[in-house]
This record gives structure tokens, sequence and C-alpha cells, in this order.
């Protein structure tokens, strides 16, 4: 898969529903939020899907590399 240009704001978005996941407390509102910003970004951007966007930008947030290993 290609890199997917992914913006700060839906990055902190998904963080937030992540931690709220994490704790047991995701609300509707976070859910909602984070997904309209996919289907806002993915339709702005051509070429790239609201799956294959959502997709990357979860990797992105919930598998960070670690540094130390090597």
């Amino acid at each position: 898969m290609a890199d997917i240009d992914i913006p700060p704001h839906l990055i902190e978005l998904e963080r937030t529903a992540w931690a709220e996941q994490q704790a047991g407390a995701l609300t509707y509102e976070t859910a909602a939020a984070v997904q309209a910003a996919y289907t806002e970004h993915a339709a702005a951007t051509d070429g790239v899907s609201r799956l294959e966007l959502e997709m990357a930008t979860k990797r992105a947030v919930r598998h960070v590399p670690d540094d130390s290993a090597g």
C-alpha cells in the first residue's frame, strides 16, 4: 500500500478515540467525529478510500514503532 498523507487533526482525533476506547469510555460523539473526519478527508483526496485512510491512521496511532528495537 502506498503512503497515505494523514493530516495532524485526524491523528489527534484517532488518538482521542483510541484512548477513550482503551479506558472503556468511547463516546458516540468521539466516534462520530472521527468517522466524519475520515469520510470528509477521503472525499477530498483523490484515489484514497475512507477505509484505506482509516486503516493507515489506526496503524499510525496504535502501532507506534519501538525505537529501542534493533
